[in-house]
């Protein structure tokens, strides 16, 4: 079906006529000019996402549904790492006319499926034409108590340095998809070779905003004293922590966490493992320090790594490696100033 035949806002009826709100919070949700919330005693938070095609993801590959999911996804996940709870999220979408109704469909079945996953509200959406290819913006609202949002800026001298999950696996599957379409490119009858390589295609196609891990932080008692979550790499967001604490870190690589299958494609590519696991992003993991006296603590809950600690701001920030080398930190993500990135 073509998207001309309902019309703007004949397609965003269709969209959103399924819709139900899960947080009191929600007043009026799609349907007038502005969504109304309502917040008495917490805190609102905001963050926002934009996805462009032939930056972010590549739809050769990436499959609407997984695409959708992954745009709310990553939202949710900047609200986790300020130790609060996504509630609301409005969409905008720039779409062309090699897009049909099905598209769309499938694009927000994957927002849709992530938002009750979250128990998220999807209280606006707002559709226009693009000539560039399609393009995704999410904002999300959260919420937390004044005295549980947690900032990059608290990270304390001697504070252990905690990540969540595995790091690295998404870079992976990029690596993975992209070679596999360079393949297909040049074969008329071409199957993917995806076999035992599942889990690093889902860290990259759909991953997973660590909202267990928020609640396994509560239910202990523990409340950490900087958070960030991983978009850009272990290094990149580590630094972050450092700047806004004016303080430096020693991170240790043997303690670095990292999947077997991960580990597996880097050789297969002829790529540094710690490498992959220090910049690759996309992990959306979440980074955190704690006070030293909670380390038997941390120590005792699943899925989460100690893997160095906090010093002083002159001592900068290392790697120190599996032979005892100090490495300096870089960031290596995107910046506006990567020719190579801005070309692609």
């Amino acid at each position: 079906m073509e998207i001309s035949s309902l019309g703007k806002f004949g397609l965003i009826e269709h969209l959103t006529e399924s819709l139900k709100t899960a947080n009191s919070s929600t007043i009026q949700g799609i349907g007038d000019d502005a969504a109304v919330l309502e917040y008495h005693k917490t805190e609102a938070l905001l963050s926002s996402r934009l996805l462009m095609e032939g930056i972010h993801f590549d739809l050769t590959y990436v499959a609407l549904k997984f695409l959708g999911y992954k745009a709310a996804s990553i939202c949710f996940s900047d609200i986790y790492a300020m130790n609060a709870f996504p509630k609301q999220l409005t969409v905008s979408v720039g779409v062309s006319k090699r897009f049909s109704v099905e598209n769309l469909d499938e694009l927000f079945m994957g927002i849709e499926y992530a938002c009750e996953r979250h128990e998220v509200d999807i209280v606006g959406i707002h559709i226009t034409s693009s000539l560039t290819g399609l393009c995704i913006s999410a904002a999300c609202v959260g919420e937390a108590g004044k005295e549980k949002i947690i900032y990059r800026k608290g990270a304390k001298k001697t504070d252990l340095i905690c990540v969540s999950g595995d790091l690295g696996a998404a870079y992976m599957g990029l690596q993975l998809l992209e070679r596999e379409k360079a393949v297909y490119q040049g074969e008329k009858d071409f199957t993917p070779d995806f076999a035992g390589k599942e889990y690093l295609l889902e860290r990259q196609l759909r991953p997973e905003a660590r909202k267990d891990i928020i609640e396994l932080l509560a239910q202990n008692q523990i409340i950490p004293t900087s958070m960030i979550s991983i978009s850009d790499g272990l290094a990149s967001e580590l630094l972050h922590i450092c700047k806004q604490s004016e303080v430096g870190c020693l991170i240790y690589e043997e303690r670095i966490p990292i999947d077997y299958q991960t580990a597996i494609m880097a050789e297969q590519f002829n790529l540094n493992l710690t490498t992959v696991a220090l910049n690759g992003g996309d992990d959306y993991e979440l980074l955190f320090t704690v006070p030293l006296g909670l380390h038997e603590k941390i120590q005792a809950l699943n899925g989460i790594q100690t893997i160095g600690h906090i010093c002083d701001a002159d001592e900068g920030a290392h790697l120190i490696a599996r032979d005892g080398t100090y490495v300096p930190l870089a960031a290596q993500g995107w910046t506006t100033t990567d020719e190579d990135e801005m070309n692609r």
